[in-house]
């Protein structure tokens, strides 16, 4: 599993050095190693950039709806409680 709410990339488009991040997935940079990770490919392993690439990258989207608050329970704050 990757991290919640950064990129997503797919292996398929990078070379073998950008999978296991030894190259930018940007530029393909590969000495120095690339320090910013900047996304994940789908079995949760980083993808890096360099310095200077990394900005140049999209914000990843945040969720259209709001997370629902949950109470000390665990249950929505909306639902009504059973009427036992």
């Amino acid at each position: 599993m990757g991290r919640t709410g950064e990129l997503r990339f797919d292996p398929s488009a990078l070379n073998p050095a950008q999978r296991h991040g030894d190259a930018c997935v940007v530029c393909d940079k590969r000495w120095p190693r690339p320090g910013v990770r900047v996304g994940s490919v789908p079995d949760g392993t980083g993808v890096f950039a360099c310095a200077d690439c990394a900005p140049a990258l999209p914000v990843p989207r945040q969720a259209a709806w709001p997370v629902e608050p949950r109470t000390s329970t665990g249950e929505p704050v909306e639902r009504e409680p059973d009427a036992r």
